[in-house]
C-alpha cells in the first residue's frame, strides 16, 4: 500500500487566484523571542492551494462546506492523465477515459507542473474542464471532481457555468492539486476540509491523499 500527498504546501510566495485575498503566513509568538511557545498566525481564503468548492461559492443559499458528506469525499477514485498538448479537457476526451462505476475523477494535466516550474506565478493559460465535460459528468454521477490548479473553469469567464454546472448538482469541486508523482489509475481519495462554521460557508483549504488499493 501506498500513499500520495496531492496536497499543495500553503507557503507566503506561493501564487492565489486574481483578485483573491494573498496567503500570510507569519510568527505570532515565538520561542526564540521568549514566548512559552511558538505560535504561527495564518491568513488566507478559502480557496487557497488545495481547497474544496462547495455549492455556496456560487449559489446562494445551497450547501455549505461544513455539510459536505464525507462519503463524497472519501472513496474510489480514478486519476486521468491529460496529455501536456491539451489547453482544455473536453467531452470526448472524458468519455473515452473515464471508468463507469468510479463516483470521483481527478484530472492530471500540465498544471501540476506549474507547482514546481512556476510556484510563484498565477498562470493563466491553466488547463480547465469544458462545460460539456462537466455536463457530461453529472450525466454519469459524479460525485466529485479534481483538478490540479486554482479553478477547474477556464480563467475569465464570467459566467461561471461550469462551476454551476456541478455544484447545482452538489457535485464536490476539488482543485489546487499536486498530481505530478501521481500514475493514472484507480486509488482511494482521502480528502478532508477544514470544517469552517462561519462566513458563507463557499468552500475551505484540504489536506488530499490518495492511497494505492
Amino acid at each position: 500500500m501506498r500513499f500520495y500527498d496531492i496536497t499543495v504546501p500553503l507557503t507566503n510566495d506561493m501564487p492565489s487566484y486574481p483578485g483573491d485575498p494573498g496567503i500570510q503566513i507569519h510568527d505570532w509568538f515565538t520561542l526564540a523571542n521568549g514566548d512559552s511557545a511558538n505560535v504561527t498566525h495564518l491568513n488566507f481564503s478559502a480557496h487557497t492551494g488545495t481547497h474544496v468548492d462547495a455549492p455556496a461559492h456560487f449559489i446562494e443559499g445551497a450547501a455549505r462546506v461544513e455539510s459536505l458528506q464525507l462519503e463524497a469525499l472519501i472513496g474510489k477514485v480514478q486519476v486521468i492523465a491529460v496529455p501536456d498538448t491539451a489547453l482544455s479537457i473536453d467531452q470526448a476526451f472524458v468519455a473515452d477515459h473515464i471508468t463507469s462505476d468510479v463516483p470521483r475523477i481527478l484530472f492530471r494535466t500540465r498544471n501540476s507542473s506549474f507547482w514546481h516550474d512556476h510556484p510563484n506565478q498565477f498562470r493563466q493559460d491553466f488547463t480547465y474542464l469544458e462545460l460539456e465535460a462537466a455536463q457530461f459528468l453529472v450525466q454519469r454521477g459524479v460525485r466529485l471532481v479534481g483538478i490540479d490548479y486554482l479553478s477547474i473553469e477556464q480563467f475569465g469567464q464570467k459566467e461561471h457555468e461550469t462551476h454551476l454546472v456541478l455544484l447545482s448538482q452538489g457535485i464536490v469541486i476539488l482543485e489546487g492539486l499536486d498530481l505530478s508523482a501521481v500514475p493514472e489509475g484507480l486509488y482511494e481519495l482521502i480528502c478532508l476540509p477544514l470544517k469552517i462554521r462561519d462566513g458563507k460557508g463557499d468552500g475551505a483549504p484540504a489536506r488530499a491523499v490518495l492511497r494505492t488499493l
